[in-house]
């Protein structure tokens, strides 16, 4: 599985990005997905992770509110829709597959497949 993010940009505070993702794959259906964001001198954290179906959706806290995962399993894609920005969502942001169970999940080590980062800058 090879998986492709895009999207990341510079914005203001208060603006909005779409990150995506695209899959490689025929089972990408069956994978639960994840996006995680990983700032300058920091650990790598969570973000947002979706089941293989769509209907189950996890949060972090810092971005409950503001950010939107959702998926399209005929495109082999998930976005992540990102409103409402701060100057501390500033990362750069991956997305990663799991290839062993199809819920969603906010462990980082277990998801197999890890896209290149998209970057993600948002001024004040």
């Amino acid at each position: 599985v090879q998986l492709q993010a895009s999207g990341g940009g510079l914005v203001q505070a208060g603006g909005s990005l779409r990150l995506s993702c695209a899959a490689s794959g025929r089972t990408f259906s069956s994978y639960a997905m994840g996006w995680f964001r990983q700032a300058p001198g920091k650990e790598r954290e969570f973000v947002a992770a979706i089941s293989w179906s769509g209907d189950i959706r996890y949060y972090a806290d810092s971005v409950k509110g503001r950010f939107t995962i959702s998926r399209d399993n005929a495109k082999n894609t998930v976005y992540l829709q990102m409103n409402s920005l701060k100057p501390e969502d500033t990362a750069v942001y991956y997305c990663a597959a799991d290839q062993d169970s199809g819920w969603a999940h906010s462990s980082r080590e277990g998801y197999d497949y890890w896209g290149q980062g998209t970057q993600v800058t948002v001024s004040s």
